[in-house]
């Protein structure tokens, strides 16, 4: 079993930063791959961001492309989102998702556990 919790959402002009952490109990975490996901009101969850289980492999939605970075540190059983160049339509509340298997997918229906969300809104 893969709990996680999503933490470092914020309020941040355009042009800011942030980073977002996902924290993970359970044993198995560190062979899980792992997807942030976002979902901005009325509309549907997309995908952001994902990493294999070693970190050595990722991959990135267009429209977060060269502004979001994804990378993890098993050893704290953490996996985190630096966002650069954040813009009002990257507003949104954001997820961590993690699936029993190495390789990502940009498929929610392909993860197991999902936390909570974490709230980023980008003003202009």
């Amino acid at each position: 079993q893969v709990q996680v919790v999503e933490s470092g959402g914020g309020l941040v002009q355009a042009g800011g930063s942030l980073r977002l952490s996902c924290a993970a109990s359970g044993r198995t975490f560190s062979r899980c791959a792992v997807a942030w996901f976002r979902q901005a009101p009325g509309k549907e969850r997309e995908f952001v961001a994902a990493t294999s289980w070693s970190g050595g492999s990722t991959d990135y939605a267009d429209s977060v492309k060269g502004r979001f970075t994804i990378s993890r540190d098993n050893a704290k059983n953490t996996v985190y989102l630096q966002m650069n160049s954040l813009k009002p339509e990257d507003t949104a509340v954001y997820y961590c998702a993690a699936r029993l298997a190495g390789l990502y997918s940009d498929h929610r229906t392909r993860y197991d556990y999902w936390g909570q969300g974490t709230q980023v809104a980008v003003s202009s």
